[in-house]
């Protein structure tokens, strides 16, 4: 089969390699119908990560399930399934109590920028559809996967309500995804911090009521003014950046809640700055099998287009060209059809 490999910073491969095969009954093997890169694949693109050896990448995907393992239950050949890039167990009292990104026997699920990809705990990690989806869905049905279900886990931890004014930093798909999120979650105000006018468009579209172009103290200044000089209810950071962290805190207004997504690199807090402030703050690797049947029916249904965060759509054999398209932020996300 296919798989992107990465070899080193910039260096993006696609190769033949053995197809994978069952390895514990409760595995299945499902046969991907799209993938994409994401933007904390750029970690590893831009060097910020260290690249030690080659390795197969990416972590998103939506496919039909090929074969099962013989323990497994609750997804058989020929399903569409959706599955979250952590493979959990859904028994254990973590996953249990909300939190299957933090399952006691949770893989990591990688290389899924590939033609088949073997899904560990296929019982608890891959979520079916009724149906064969219409084409037209599965730019949706892929951002849950990731992006969509982060942006949602961002706006839960920021304790995003009806009424709420919610402030997002970032405009990469997870923040898209995020503003899409508050406005599900009954937000009255969204306002998104964006640079770029593609993605302004869009984070309006998705239900955002402001747009601050500033960054860094004069960002902070912007929200603060446009919320009375008080700050947001609720602030989701989905950059993880220091600069993009220290937005988030001090654009939250005493009381206020943080809900921290991005992968953090370089981020410290001063932890007697946040005592005095007041302000929560919740957030991790987000636990998307959670959500997964609830957003799951809202693309059915049409209520939420969250695969409108990929604007640029490649045949698999140009994943290279996603990657340089990304980063160079000539798209906000690639899809990729296998």
């Amino acid at each position: 089969m296919r798989a992107t490999i990465i070899h080193a910073p910039g260096d993006i491969r696609l190769e033949t390699v053995p197809d994978p095969t069952i390895v514990a009954s409760t595995d299945a093997i499902i046969r991907t119908v799209a993938t994409c890169v994401c933007g904390s694949d750029l970690w590893d693109y831009r060097g910020v990560n260290p690249v030690v050896s080659p390795h197969p990448i990416g972590h998103e995907y939506v496919g039909v399930v090929e074969e099962v393992g013989r323990d497994v239950s609750s997804v058989t050949p020929g399903e569409f399934v959706i599955g979250s890039f952590y493979a959990t167990d859904n028994t254990c009292q973590h996953c249990c109590s909300g939190y299957q990104s933090a399952c006691v026997r949770r893989e990591f699920v990688n290389g899924c920028q590939a033609d088949y990809i073997r899904i560990p705990f296929a019982d608890g990690t891959l979520v079916s559809t009724s149906d064969l989806p219409d084409d037209s869905l599965i730019p949706d049905l892929l951002a849950l996967s990731d992006v969509m279900g982060t942006g949602w886990y961002a706006a839960v931890a920021a304790d995003v309500r009806p009424g709420s004014t919610v402030v997002v930093v970032g405009d990469g798909a997870v923040g898209l995804s995020g503003v899409l999120a508050a406005r599900e979650l009954g937000a009255e105000r969204i306002i998104a911090m964006s640079r770029h006018d593609t993605r302004q468009q869009l984070a309006t579209d998705f239900g955002a009521t402001d747009i601050v172009t500033e960054r860094g103290g004069d960002g902070i200044a912007a929200a603060i003014e446009l919320t009375g000089g008080i700050g947001a209810d609720c602030v989701l950071e989905c950059v993880g950046t220091q600069e993009a962290m220290r937005q988030a805190l001090k654009s939250a207004r005493p009381g206020g809640n943080v809900g921290f997504v991005g992968v953090p690199h370089g981020v410290t807090i001063a932890c007697e700055e946040l005592f005095f402030s007041h302000v929560g703050l919740r957030g991790g690797p987000a636990p998307v099998r959670r959500f997964l049947p609830d957003l799951i029916d809202r693309v059915l249904t049409g209520r939420i287009e969250p695969g409108k965060v990929f604007d640029l759509e490649l045949p698999f054999d140009q994943v290279a060209e996603g990657y340089k398209a990304m980063d160079e932020r000539r798209a906000i996300k690639a899809l990729l059809r296998t």
